[in-house]
């Protein structure tokens, strides 16, 4: 079950090399977040607010807080709608591979994009569980904080890389490098770690016998907790990595 949640599907196009079950389990992500900012804002209203629109502005009060805690609020506002974003997206990557497999196997038999193999499991996968996506979000965050570095700072900007001497310019470029390293590894870990043992769980006989349907219950509250968690981190270490390039020195 571990080899079929995780297992590389590799689509072709040209030269290039795509992975097609990643690809299609971000996708699905992408819809999900989508879906859910549609429903908060389809009766959007400055009165009384449905449910949905109550999270959604709860959410976004919860990142301007972010952004609040870390910078002057005038230098991360043009940065609350993509946190926002952020936050959702690797909330609802983190949830996906805690889904069961709602195809209930009608794609089996379908060879096309080998989407067949790619449904063929019980459950889910999380885009976030793939290193290529976290290290893309990771290399996205780190060349938002050199271009917003540059263009509030211009070129002195990279006058941190020399101080307090020259001769430490090589661990400044090091750091540079280690924070979406960092940022990409934390997650992929975490998430990945966390699937691999619900699939475990999940082999265990009678583990859908009653006596097992409380740790099953208990491993997935606790892995949604880190899901949250995670998205949390994600977006805190963004915004304090922007801070840090945006704010001048002599604060």
């Amino acid at each position: 079950m571990i080899k079929e949640v995780h297992e590389t599907v590799l689509w072709h196009l040209g030269s290039m090399t795509f992975h097609g079950k990643t690809l299609i389990m971000t996708w699905i992500s992408m819809a999900l977040v989508m879906i859910f900012v549609f429903a908060g804002v389809r009766n959007l209203t400055s009165g009384k607010p449905g449910k949905m629109q109550n999270v959604l502005e709860w959410i976004i009060d919860f990142v301007r807080g972010i952004i609040n805690d870390n910078m002057e609020y005038e230098k991360g506002r043009p940065l609350l709608s993509y946190l926002v974003t952020l936050f959702m997206f690797v909330f609802f990557s983190n949830m996906l591979g805690l889904i069961p497999n709602f195809t209930f196997n009608l794609l089996h038999d379908v060879h096309f994009a080998q989407l067949g193999h790619i449904f063929s499991g019980p459950s889910m996968m999380s885009p976030t569980a793939d290193i290529n996506t976290t290290l893309s979000l990771a290399l996205l965050t780190i060349i938002l904080v050199v271009f917003l570095g540059i263009k509030h700072k211009g070129a002195h900007y990279f006058h941190h890389f020399v101080e307090p001497n020259p001769v430490f310019v090589v661990i400044h470029a090091i750091d540079l490098i280690a924070k979406p390293m960092t940022l990409a590894f934390r997650l992929f870990g975490n998430i990945f770690a966390g699937e691999i043992l619900l699939g475990v769980i999940l082999m265990l006989p009678g583990i859908w016998v009653l006596p097992g349907i409380l740790p099953t219950t208990i491993w997935l509250a606790f892995s949604i907790f880190i899901g949250a968690i995670q998205s949390y981190v994600f977006v805190v270490l963004t915004t304090a990595y922007v801070s840090q390039a945006v704010t001048s020195d002599a604060h």
